[in-house]
């Protein structure tokens, strides 16, 4: 199995930056896509940014410009720099990682635990 660990959020005001980090462990074979989910409470989780193994990017519409990606292969660990944070980035984010446990399994998405990030003065 495959474990994601976050961390890195907390309470910072309005326009202050935060910068979460996930490290995956466990029986890794190979890690393509890493990424970030957000969500409020009663609403559906939403894409924040992910980025392939090669470094390619994408950003959900509301972060763009504000929130950079990146990850260390090495280190199995997804990193995402959250600057000119706004009260409405304030949710549960998630990590995730598309993965294999060995060179015939099947690709499966795993989840972290999730890691609290409020904007608030």
């Amino acid at each position: 199995q495959v474990q994601l660990v976050e961390s890195g959020g907390g309470l910072v005001q309005p326009g202050g930056s935060l910068r979460l980090s996930c490290t995956a462990s466990g029986s890794i074979f190979r890690i393509e896509r890493m990424g970030w989910y957000r969500q409020v409470s009663g609403t559906q989780r939403v894409l924040v940014a992910h980025i392939s193994r090669l470094g390619v990017t994408t950003y959900g519409d509301s972060v763009k410009g504000r929130f950079t990606i990146s990850r260390d292969n090495a280190k199995n660990t997804v990193y995402l720099q959250m600057d000119s944070l706004k009260p409405e980035d304030t949710a549960l984010y998630y990590c995730i990682a598309n993965g294999k446990t060995t060179v015939s399994s099947s690709w499966n998405n795993y989840w972290g635990q999730g890691t609290q990030v409020t904007v608030s003065s």
